[in-house]
Parts: C-alpha cells; sequence; structure tokens
C-alpha cells in the first residue's frame, strides 16, 4: 500500500507543487493585501483626525476673531469719533451763530464721512484679524504637532504679541488717512447737494456708490491708494528696518507680516473684503429706511414705491447718518455684526497650505 501510494505521488508530484505554490501564494497574498487594508484603515482615520483637529482649530479661531473684533470696536468708534467730532458742531448751532449755514455744511460732510469711515474701518478689521489669528492658528497648529519632537516652535509668544500689533495700524496711520480719503469723496460727491433738497433713500444710495467708486477705485487723482494700504504700514518701511540689528524674533515676524501682505494683495482677498463692504453698506441703508417711512395711512404701491417716492431733506437726513457709527461700532452684537461674522472666510483661510519659514 506504502509502493502504491508513492507511485501516486510520483505520478502527481507536479500537481502537488503547483498546488501547494498556489495555496502558498493565496495565503501570503491574503496577508499582505490585510496589511495593506489594515495600513489604509489607519491612515484613513489619521487623516480623519487630522482634519477634525484642522476644523476645530480652525473655529476656534473664528470665535476668538468674533469676540475680539467686539472688544475693539469700541477703540475704533472713539478713535473715529476723536477724528470727526460732530458734536462740537451741533453745540454751536445751538448757540444760533451768524455762520449757522456754514456749520450745517461742515456738519452734512463729516456726518457722511464718518458713517463711511465706520463701515470701511469695521469691515477691515473683521478680515485683516481673521487672516491674522489665521496665520498665526497655522503656525500654532503645526507647533502642537511637533510639539514632542523637541523642535522650537515656529511663532513663539513674544512673536505672536509683536506679530499682531501690526494691527494698530489701522486704528492709526491707516484710520487717519482713510477717514482723509473719504472725506475728499463725500465732499465731491455731495458738496454740492443743498440741505433743502430731498433724497429718496434710492438717491441716497446712488450717492454711496458714488463715494465708495471714489475710495476704491480713484477719481484720477495720483495719490490714491488700494484698500490693503489702510490695513497695514508699507512695506518698504518694514524692508528698512531690516537694516537694523535685528533679532529672531523680529525676523520671523517680519516674515509673518510679509506672508500677511501677500494674502491682502491676493484676489480671494479681495472678494472677502468686497463681500463684506457690499453687505455692510447694506445694512447701513437698512438701517436709514426705517426713517424713510411713507405716512400711516398712505398706499404707495409696494417696497420699491416708497424706497423711491418717499423721500427727507438732506438736513433732516444728516442727524439720522451722524448716529449711525453708535450702530455700526457697536460692541453689542447686532444686525451689523453679524452680517460682519457671516463671512466666505474660507477662501482666505491658510489651514490647507505650510506656513513660509
Amino acid at each position: 500500500m506504502f509502493s502504491s501510494t508513492w507511485n501516486f505521488l510520483k505520478r502527481h508530484k507536479r500537481k502537488f507543487i503547483f498546488a501547494g505554490a498556489f495555496v502558498g501564494g493565496v495565503y501570503i497574498l491574503g496577508k499582505y493585501a490585510q496589511k495593506k487594508i489594515r495600513e489604509i484603515q489607519e491612515r484613513e482615520a489619521s487623516e480623519y483626525i487630522s482634519q477634525a483637529r484642522r476644523q476645530f482649530h480652525f473655529e476656534s479661531n473664528q470665535r476668538t476673531c468674533n469676540m475680539t473684533v467686539l472688544s475693539m470696536l469700541p477703540t475704533l468708534r472713539e478713535a473715529i469719533l476723536h477724528h470727526l467730532n460732530s458734536e462740537s458742531l451741533t453745540t454751536l448751532l445751538k448757540s444760533k451763530p451768524a455762520n449757522k449755514l456754514d456749520i450745517w455744511e461742515d456738519l452734512k460732510i463729516i456726518s457722511f464721512t464718518r458713517s463711511v469711515v465706520a463701515v470701511y474701518s469695521t469691515c477691515m478689521l473683521v478680515v485683516l484679524l481673521r487672516v491674522q489669528l489665521n496665520i498665526i492658528g497655522g503656525y500654532l497648529y503645526l507647533d502642537n504637532s511637533v510639539s514632542k519632537s523637541g523642535m522650537m516652535p515656529l511663532a513663539p509668544p513674544d512673536v505672536q504679541q509683536q506679530y499682531l500689533s501690526s494691527i494698530q495700524h489701522l486704528l492709526g496711520d491707516g484710520l487717519s488717512e482713510m477717514i482723509t480719503a473719504v472725506k475728499k469723496a463725500v465732499q465731491n460727491t455731495l458738496g454740492g447737494v443743498s440741505l433743502k433738497q430731498s433724497l429718496s433713500l434710492q438717491e441716497l444710495e446712488l450717492h454711496l456708490n458714488q463715494i465708495r467708486a471714489q475710495v476704491e477705485e480713484g477719481d484720477g487723482g495720483s495719490t490714491h491708494r488700494p484698500l490693503s494700504w489702510y490695513m497695514m504700514p508699507d512695506e518698504e518701511n518694514t524692508l528698512a528696518a531690516q537694516a537694523c540689528g535685528l533679532t529672531e524674533n523680529d525676523v520671523t515676524t517680519i516674515k509673518l507680516l510679509n506672508e500677511t501682505r501677500d494674502m491682502l494683495e491676493s484676489p480671494d482677498f479681495g472678494t472677502v473684503l468686497n463681500t463684506c463692504l457690499n453687505r455692510g453698506f447694506n445694512r447701513f441703508l437698512d438701517n436709514m429706511a426705517e426713517f424713510f417711512q411713507p405716512p400711516p395711512g398712505q398706499f404707495m404701491g409696494g417696497h420699491l414705491s416708497y424706497l423711491s417716492h418717499v423721500s427727507l431733506p438732506v438736513a433732516k437726513i444728516i442727524p439720522i447718518v451722524n448716529g449711525q457709527i453708535h450702530s455700526i461700532c457697536s460692541e453689542i452684537p447686532s444686525h451689523f455684526v453679524q452680517v460682519r461674522a457671516h463671512l466666505p472666510l474660507g477662501r482666505i483661510s491658510i489651514f490647507e497650505s505650510q506656513p513660509k519659514m
């Protein structure tokens, strides 16, 4: 029996060799497939966790930004009121001076200037602060990711403080230059409009659009500056400072500022800022619309009809415009603040890219 079994194995030797090789190959291939599937699952899980961490980090930054903006609005409002003090003019008017008409004209220019500046500066504050916090957040995210490796942090606290303090340009020199540009545009647009002339809300919107066009596109003069200039100082000043003895933190801060400047000059940032400005001025007009209501019991044939038919003398519009700054720059969450908070700022998020270090 043993002999017959041996003969059987000899006759089918190749079949057994092929069968063994096949079974062994299938086993090894199965083990390899299991290993690869496990690696893919682990990689997908790691990517999911990393994405969730980035998303949480980003959303945390947005909440921080909203709170920071609200805390900075009183400072911005006081700076605008300091530069454009209409209250002193209203006090003069109460004394019935001989040059009453001239004071009213000055009040007209100052009232419109400070409300327009309030919209511009608050929108700029929102988008600039979010860009800065997103950039810092990106560095902090990487610092947290490599903290266990013992590497030096990319953005130590001193760099963060120095970098974020650059927003003072918007509240200082940038704001002063913006006021000059807006005041010139207001004078060109409304300087010839009589105090007795009546304006509808649609006509008021047309005047605001003319003011915006001059501020954002220029009036043909050589001194026109892009809106990003009001948010950050000239690059030449930063480059000149590099000639002095700088610390390593100073160099890192300059890199962050240059990275921010590149972001401010990008098309995506321009789109986001323009969206914010459009919503801000629309909210300003919505606030003004409350005062352009038809008389009780008078039917104007629909919403659009009364917007074009109900009008007010410029002298009555001035005090309404003059008081809008307290709504625009309010530290209390309002419709205006909510408009600025719900912006498509994902377009300028830097969490998907590596910092330029």
